[in-house]
């Protein structure tokens, strides 16, 4: 059974009963509020049946922020190129988003129809969950972000989902999460033997329109929906 403090979140239901669900994690100082406006930019079916789900996360104080509390899914301790994180709190938000997923096992969708995605530490966490997640997922996708802490990524991936799709893609001017940085995720998820489908944009710390038509492409293809 899930856990009876489940994260609260915007959710978005279709037009009819859902078949796949999309559980989206915000950025840093954001809400669950952020991504879904993006929904109807996708391009996906008007007959689609997909629950889009948007976490909100709680509100932690941030170290590089000066201990200021704000929306954060761990905490970040120093602003590096190794972005010295909270591997705790990292493995906190990861096991908050395996309980949403199994709300969505127990409301009959399928872990094979579940995405998950993420913008920034967002992405992280859905990286490191879904990399991790013991049955298979329909797909990760991983927006301006890197990968938190490593916490034995080898050793701990889940044989369920070495060949789980990941849709990656990052602003070549990032100034907040560098673009080295997602360069290092795609280049270690790579040596892992993962497939990574890659895009960058010139943009910043943000989501652009040609992403978002390419992140709505992928999900049509991993989720099988027409066009």
């Amino acid at each position: 059974m899930t856990s009876p403090s489940l994260l609260d979140a915007v959710v978005l239901e279709p037009g009819r009963p859902a078949d796949a669900a999309v559980l989206w994690l915000h950025g840093l100082g954001a809400n669950g509020h952020d991504f879904p406006p993006v929904v109807a930019e996708l391009g996906l079916p008007a007959d689609h049946a997909v629950r889009f789900v948007f976490p909100h996360a709680p509100s932690i104080p941030v170290t590089v922020n000066g201990g200021m509390v704000m929306p954060a899914w761990y905490d970040i301790l120093a602003m590096d190129f190794d972005r010295r994180v909270d591997e705790a709190g990292v493995r906190r938000s990861a096991g908050q988003l395996a309980d949403l997923i199994e709300r969505e096992r127990e409301r009959g969708i399928p872990s094979e129809r579940i995405v998950l995605a993420g913008f920034s530490q967002g992405g992280a966490i859905a990286l490191h969950q879904g990399l991790r997640h013991p049955e298979p997922l329909a797909g990760v996708m991983a927006l301006s972000t890197y990968i938190a802490a490593d916490c034995d990524l080898e050793a701990e991936r889940s044989d369920a989902n070495r060949a789980v799709p990941i849709f990656q893609a990052h602003g070549t001017m990032d100034p907040m999460v560098l673009p080295a940085m997602g360069a290092a995720a795609r280049e270690r998820l790579e040596e892992l033997g993962y497939s990574v489908e890659w895009h960058e944009y010139p943009m910043q710390h943000q989501v652009c329109q040609e992403e978002i038509e390419a992140m709505g492409a992928w999900l049509r293809s991993v989720l099988g929906l027409g066009a």
